[in-house]
């Protein structure tokens, strides 16, 4: 049984940024130290960029050889490539080049320049995860996370796993095409729960009044059907790291 997700309260968003840049650059450190690289999951949102920005900002930049870092992302819209509402343009733009790193370990999921479908899309990120697994280890459909970050919906959803959905119940370690959400874009491309949670540690990033409600049925450990937010949960540590409003909201 996995452990409830541990609470971390900030004052706002900009200390929940900037704390979390810290963060991230300790486990990259301890990452690197130990095996010589590190791989990050990352997230979209107004918090996913902050937090990155916060990270090309950080006067600790410099002690990560960025080079060795493997950049993955949980979910992504299946739109254009250079559009604004891809989750990988975002984070690019946060990051603006200070961050000096290796293009070949940067797996952006495809758009819909690349492939017709979002599923053909899909296919092609497992294919892309799988090579990296066996590179690493030999066999296996993920390579090893460090660490996930994740946001979380006011309805409690994570990368583009919704409520009622029925891949929110998928048993297998994949990547989807997802053709209907109720968040628009509606046509997108999305880890399934088991992969999302194969990371080492996960630590979703939420801030705002309107997200209290979806923060308290993730501590609780609400149905799945419902708060599939609640069935995240890292192999070695879960994190809720939130503004304070999120908790009196």
């Amino acid at each position: 049984m996995s452990a409830a997700p541990e609470t971390v309260p900030h004052p706002d968003k900009a200390s929940l940024a900037a704390g979390t840049a810290e963060r991230i650059l300790d486990v990259v450190v301890a990452a690197q130290e130990e095996r010589g690289e590190a791989g990050l999951v990352l997230t979209g949102g107004s918090m996913g960029t902050a937090v990155l920005a916060a990270v090309a900002a950080s006067a600790r930049r410099d002690e990560v050889d960025w080079s060795r870092v493997d950049v993955w992302w949980s979910d992504e819209r299946f739109v254009a490539a250079d559009s604004p509402e891809r989750n990988c343009v975002q984070a690019a733009e946060a990051v603006g080049g200070a961050l000096a790193l290796n293009p070949d370990r940067v797996h952006c999921m495809g758009s819909a320049d690349d492939f017709a479908t979002a599923e053909d899309a899909a296919d092609d990120y497992r294919r892309e995860l799988e090579a990296a697994a066996a590179a690493q280890h030999g066999t296996g459909p993920v390579p090893r996370f460090d660490l996930s970050l994740l946001g979380l919906g006011p309805d409690g959803h994570v990368a583009s796993l919704f409520p009622g959905r029925p891949h929110v119940h998928e048993q297998e370690a994949t990547v989807l095409g997802v053709q209907d959400s109720p968040k628009p874009p509606p046509v997108r491309v999305s880890m399934t729960l088991p992969m999302i949670n194969s990371a080492q540690r996960i630590w979703f990033l939420v801030a705002g009044a309107d997200k209290a409600a979806a923060v308290a049925a993730v501590r609780a450990g609400a149905p799945l059907e419902r708060t599939p937010g609640a069935g995240v949960h890292g192999t070695e540590e879960t994190l809720l790291l939130v503004t304070e409003d999120c908790l009196t909201g």
